[in-house]
């Protein structure tokens, strides 16, 4: 892990959204697209309507959210929808979704899974949040499937996840990618905020395998994960 500090949220969004444009300028220079897989929540907004603001051939950038709550498309808590927002100003932005647009019955990971199925390379960047209870993407923890989410040796790309206790904010079934394929990617970035959200995260670095918490799972993972916080 590596801690990169900001004064405050918009000198950490305005780091962000450079660091997600240097990733775009070279997957479309070296590979023609651009896949990225990306959270929700409230820090990132900021950042996408950054990047939407500059000029690019977003038609070759395909973004998929990171989790979603199973609810249908147009409601307000659907992550799908908030990134559609956030990129307004980049219409041509390609989006794949996880969920049924008019989800029903019991969370199933069924549609994800094919969905991502058809785009089995690497990300070029994974664009992670965190709660202050450790999760990540909708791997919560005291979920009864989060060790099939956190697996590194699972070969699926998505979990049906039900939090327990529900979160307040999206108290939702979600569907999840997994830890494997999350970071099965080029880069991968958390961003986080509030005094809270770090001590939780180096409780959890220090803690390692024996932490409770599903960001260490995160920490311990074979792969870089570039860290920006701010107050």
């Amino acid at each position: 892990m590596q801690l990169i500090r900001h004064a405050d949220p918009d000198t950490l969004a305005e780091a962000l959204a450079g660091e997600i444009d240097a990733v775009l300028d070279v997957a479309l220079r070296e590979r023609e697209g651009a896949w990225l897989a990306l959270a929700g929540g409230r820090t990132s907004p900021p950042v996408f309507r950054r990047l939407a603001a500059r000029p690019r051939e977003w038609s070759r950038v395909l973004a998929v959210p990171s989790d979603e709550r199973w609810v249908a498309h147009d409601h307000p808590d659907c992550n799908l929808r908030q990134l559609r927002a956030a990129f307004a100003a980049a219409p041509d932005l390609r989006t794949l979704a996880l969920t049924p647009a008019q989800p029903v019955g019991t969370a199933d990971a069924s549609l994800a899974e094919a969905a991502l199925a058809a785009h089995p390379e690497p990300f070029d960047l994974s664009l992670l949040g965190m709660g202050a209870d450790g999760h990540f993407a909708s791997l919560f923890p005291g979920a009864p499937t989060l060790a099939a989410g956190l697996d590194l040796g699972t070969r699926h790309s998505a979990v049906a996840i039900l939090p327990d206790p529900m979160p307040s904010a999206g108290p939702h079934p979600r569907i999840s990618l997994t830890l494997a394929r999350l970071i099965r990617s080029r880069r991968v970035l958390l961003a986080i905020s509030g005094a809270d959200k770090l001590a939780v995260l180096e409780r959890a670095q220090a803690q390692g395998a024996a932490s409770s918490l599903p960001v260490a799972a995160l920490l311990a993972a074979p792969v870089e994960v570039l860290v920006h916080w701010s107050p």
